[in-house]
């Protein structure tokens, strides 16, 4: 069940969020033996919380949307009192002392979270297989990767562990493993949603989101984060807008954009005719249908790259075995850091680091970094252009459904390839929703994604919503995900 449907059940008084919450664990802890979302639990806060719920709910108290129904929290958020490992060795028994703003608003609404789940190591990566301390599957098929780096998350709601989860994307890490596991991910505007207590990755392209269920349970869930906040200075001031109001199913008058770009040489055939298949829907639904051109894409994928590890090389200087995290003995202070850094960090963590320094440094800065700030100027721009035509862009999550573990893996090409048709969103700042829309030839969910211009949310969701309700057949539950209440 949705957030929405268990929420009218406990107002009802249907069920209770206590006999909710443990069945949800007992769900969790049937499947996890598969899927290995989780690298930690908090079951005994969880239950507490869900009995606080329901001591609201007999004295007769309202309720918000999301009181008592189970979640799941990304490891590179913050939760007081609770690890904080970012998948990584470097962070292994780091608990935080303070609460990331999302969490903040999430408690002042009785959430209830069931642990954290697992990423690739400091969100660095397509896959999750880049974890340092668990290795998650894919709910569908086990032998196929979640995607990432927010696969824990992906893998937990699609899989029943979690009837939502909160994840992060700084180029495609909520979209990405949201369609290779068949659920709703949404990456809200940069500034929409505080980074405040999130551990940075690239600071200027990192944002929190939800996944969930459906496209109303996305909605639901940014409702609950979304909002200025003093604690990020890049935290867009003023009011929000109740974003479930725009689940509307109708899109006659809007005109959805589809850049050509996105659908070159590289796009696999199952996942063109998804494609095309989702188009038609929308025309058929009266949507005006528009080509349009986005010619810097082709220079999205090398942008994102050097800016974002340039960031990373930054963000991941303050791990040096001196304030908090590991620390490797040695005899001097160079010799400690240099040990602690090579062992606490992975090899894809490690490489970024390395790349990142490299465009950073004197010789560098103005052939790479330079440059690519330029590109994402320019990228920013094409989008702005394009939205003066349409209301919203559709375009594939990936050019490839879910692959294999260990196909990818060596190839660290390859595996950035698969992050082509969602850089640009985080580059443009804008928002874009990734839903299920149909299957593979061998089974795997395919994702499309609706990108929207700046704090348009609205639309990105109104036009997610009608396809979903045109389109129910995409929404099937995974073979693990159905829990028994």
């Amino acid at each position: 069940m949705t957030i929405h449907e268990l929420h009218q059940k406990l107002v009802n008084k249907e069920l209770s969020a206590l006999e909710l919450t443990k069945a949800v664990i007992a769900h969790k802890e049937a499947v996890e033996g598969q899927v290995h979302a989780y690298l930690s639990d908090s079951h005994e806060q969880a239950l507490a919380v869900a009995e606080a719920v329901d001591a609201k709910i007999a004295k007769g108290e309202a309720i918000a949307p999301l009181a008592g129904i189970p979640g799941a929290v990304k490891d590179n958020i913050c939760i007081k009192g609770q690890p904080a490992t970012c998948a990584s060795k470097m962070l292994e028994n780091f608990i935080p002392p303070y609460n990331a703003s999302v969490i903040e608003a999430l408690q002042g609404q009785d959430f209830i979270s069931l642990g954290k789940v697992n990423m690739d190591e400091f969100a660095m990566g397509g896959s999750t297989e880049n974890s340092a301390l668990a290795k998650t599957t894919n709910p569908w098929n086990a032998d196929y990767v979640p995607g990432g780096s927010s696969g824990g998350s992906a893998a937990a709601v699609s899989s029943g562990s979690a009837i939502w989860a909160l994840g992060s994307d700084t180029g495609g890490s909520i979209r990405q493993p949201s369609s290779y596991c068949g659920v709703v991910g949404l990456k809200p505007t940069y500034g929409n949603v505080s980074r405040y207590g999130l551990i940075a990755f690239a600071s200027s392209l990192d944002q929190i989101g939800p996944v969930a269920r459906d496209v109303t349970d996305a909605a639901l869930v940014l409702n609950a984060i979304t909002g200025h906040d003093d604690h990020d200075s890049t935290s867009i001031p003023g009011q929000r807008p109740d974003y479930t109001k725009a689940l509307v199913n109708d899109v006659k008058g809007m005109t959805i954009g589809v850049p050509k770009e996105y659908f070159g040489d590289g796009l696999h055939e199952d996942v063109r005719k998804a494609m095309e298949e989702a188009i038609e829907t929308y025309r058929s639904l009266g949507a005006a249908i528009k080509e349009v051109s986005l010619p810097t894409t082709k220079y999205a994928l090398s942008a994102y790259y050097i800016i974002a590890l340039a960031e990373a090389s930054s963000n991941l200087a303050r791990y040096d075995g001196v304030s908090y995290g590991l620390r490797v003995p040695a005899d001097n202070l160079v010799e400690m850091s240099t040990k602690t850094r090579t062992i606490g960090f992975g090899p894809e963590v490690q490489r970024r680091i390395l790349l990142g320094t490299y465009v950073l440094s004197a010789g560098y800065y103005d052939a790479y970094y330079l440059k690519a700030m330029k590109a994402r100027r320019l990228i920013k721009e094409e989008f702005d252009r394009a939205f003066e035509d349409v209301d919203v862009l559709l375009a594939p999550v990936a050019p490839n459904t879910a692959f294999k573990f260990g196909e990818k893996i060596n190839d660290p090409l390859s595996m950035y390839l698969e992050d082509i048709c969602t850089v640009p969103v985080n580059l443009a700042g804008i928002p874009a929703i990734s839903i299920p829309a149909g299957f593979a030839s061998n089974g795997m969910p395919i994702g499309m994604q609706l990108m929207g211009k700046p704090m348009g949310e609205e639309a990105i969701l109104q036009a997610a919503y009608t396809f979903e309700q045109a389109r129910p057949e995409c929404n099937k539950v995974a073979p693990t995900g159905e829990v028994q209440l």
